[in-house]
């Protein structure tokens, strides 16, 4: 995974960004955890280690890693804005009840795309897809 991490900044540095160790931080963070975390919760998990860092620097962070193409911002409805730094071609199950969100691939829906493509003459630029149920965790309780 750091080697993962460590490419994503060397193409940061590529376009002039300046790899501070707030910036090293958050980016690793998001590669490592697989819950899509808010903006909140990555502070809230980074704080420790760095006491002077505000919400509004993660943001700021967050904001440039989606210009860079390196981070997506999920955005569902009533919740706050997670952000996911698999930027492959994914889709989501969210627990409905504690909002947990998994990711999982379906190759085919490639051919959805180039169907819609092929019967609408619309180029398609991109596809999301979100399946809702309930978790593992929550269906035992």
């Amino acid at each position: 995974m750091a080697t993962r991490v460590q490419s994503a900044l060397e193409q940061l540095k590529t376009t002039g960004v300046r790899i501070t160790p707030q910036r090293h931080a958050i980016l690793a963070y998001l590669m490592d955890c697989m819950s899509h975390p808010t903006a909140d919760e990555i502070y809230r998990a980074l704080e420790p280690k760095f006491p002077s860092m505000s919400v509004a620097t993660v943001y700021n962070n967050l904001k440039m890693f989606m210009e860079a193409g390196m981070v997506h911002e999920l955005t569902y409805g009533d919740s706050s804005s997670r952000f996911d730094a698999n930027v492959s071609d994914h889709y989501h199950v969210i627990c409905e009840k504690c909002g947990k969100i998994e990711d999982f691939s379906y190759p085919s829906l490639a051919d959805v795309e180039h169907t819609a493509e092929e019967s609408t003459g619309f180029q398609v630029k991109g596809l999301r897809m979100e399946l809702y149920g309930i978790c593992k965790s929550c269906k035992v309780h």
